[in-house]
């Protein structure tokens, strides 16, 4: 029991427990209105830290490696809707329309930050690119993923003047509040990192809750079965797979050391459950609900195969790049 309770991801339980607690006491009424509200306030906190967190300096240096940042943003913003269009082939016989808006999302959803450095630290990669990667990534996706979500999904997303209003307010108001008052800020932000990440994780927690409130009064779980969540797991599966191979062999073609190599592979193929979330929040509404749902298990699924490439590759020789094929994990040397 104490080797299951170490290989549980306490926030992956977490977030299995929100979706399982909106199931059964979902908010309606008055009380939907008040989570609502707080959801929308923790968004704009969460962004207010993430431009607090992030250094004008930092991110300037980190200019230097802009070949190394355009393959990451390639990957991220035109390989993977790319074939998140590709996946629509399937859609109308394999998802319903919901899935795959939601799988269509997840395409146009930005890096992540925080889990590609960890990730490209362990198996000895260039770190320093993977915080300005991730950066970046958040920083284009807050333009970007808005429009590329207009575009590709069409509209379902709120791309009105109150849609834009609201991503205003929720998102880049705050973030850019953040950057101006980071000068009074930053200190407090860093000494109180561990108790201000929890509070990232329940403004996500929230965000959940929310949105599957929603659904659930909408009845939108009687669309989803079994077959239908093995089927968006095992595209899903694929996606990430040519994700992993593909920035592997660019990295490779266009003559990337291995360091750097290590970094575009892991801040290329991942998706932000942090900045996801909020931003399906705004660009979607009331009819987040099964938006997120393809987010939310594609994350769970890049933490743990990331993990294991990160955890093989750290055991290889220094002096040997790391193998990386589609749809198969890297081999030791």
């Amino acid at each position: 029991m104490r080797r299951i309770g170490r290989a549980v991801d306490p926030y992956l339980a977490a977030l299995v427990g929100t979706v399982v607690l909106a199931a059964l006491l979902p908010a309606t009424g008055g009380a939907a209105v008040a989570v609502g509200h707080t959801a929308d306030i923790a968004i704009g906190l969460l962004f207010f830290l993430y431009g607090s967190r992030l250094s004008a300096r930092e991110a300037l240096d980190g200019l230097r490696q802009w070949r190394l940042h355009l393959v990451v943003v390639a990957s991220t913003f035109v390989l993977f809707p790319a074939l998140g269009l590709a996946a629509g082939a399937l859609a109308p016989s394999l998802l319903t329309p919901q899935l795959y808006t939601g799988l269509l999302f997840l395409c146009v959803v930005p890096s992540t930050v925080q889990s590609s450095i960890a990730f490209t630290s362990t198996a000895r990669g260039n770190v320093a690119a993977a915080i300005c990667a991730g950066t970046y990534s958040s920083l284009l996706g807050m333009l970007l993923t808005p429009l590329l979500a207009a575009w590709l999904i069409g509209s379902t997303v709120r791309f009105s003047a109150d849609g834009l209003l609201a991503l205003g307010t929720q998102l880049i108001a705050p973030f850019l509040a953040g950057q101006l008052l980071r000068r009074w800020t930053g200190g407090f932000i860093g000494r109180h990192k561990r108790s201000l990440g929890r509070l990232d994780r329940v403004s996500i927690l929230l965000v959940v809750y929310t949105a599957f409130s929603k659904g659930m009064a909408e009845g939108i779980w009687h669309q989803v079965t079994a077959p239908r969540l093995a089927v968006l797991l095992l595209l899903e599966a694929v996606l990430l797979a040519l994700a992993l191979g593909t920035t592997s062999a660019a990295a490779r073609r266009l003559g990337f050391g291995e360091e750097d190599r290590i970094a575009i592979v892991f801040c290329g193929s991942k998706k932000s459950l942090a900045t996801g979330l909020p931003m399906a929040a705004a660009l979607f509404g009331p009819r987040a609900g099964l938006a997120i749902l393809p987010l939310m298990l594609f994350h769970q699924m890049q933490l743990a195969v990331c993990a294991f490439i990160a955890t093989r590759w750290s055991r290889r020789p220094s002096a040997q790049q790391p193998p990386l094929t589609v749809g198969t994990a890297p081999t030791e040397a």
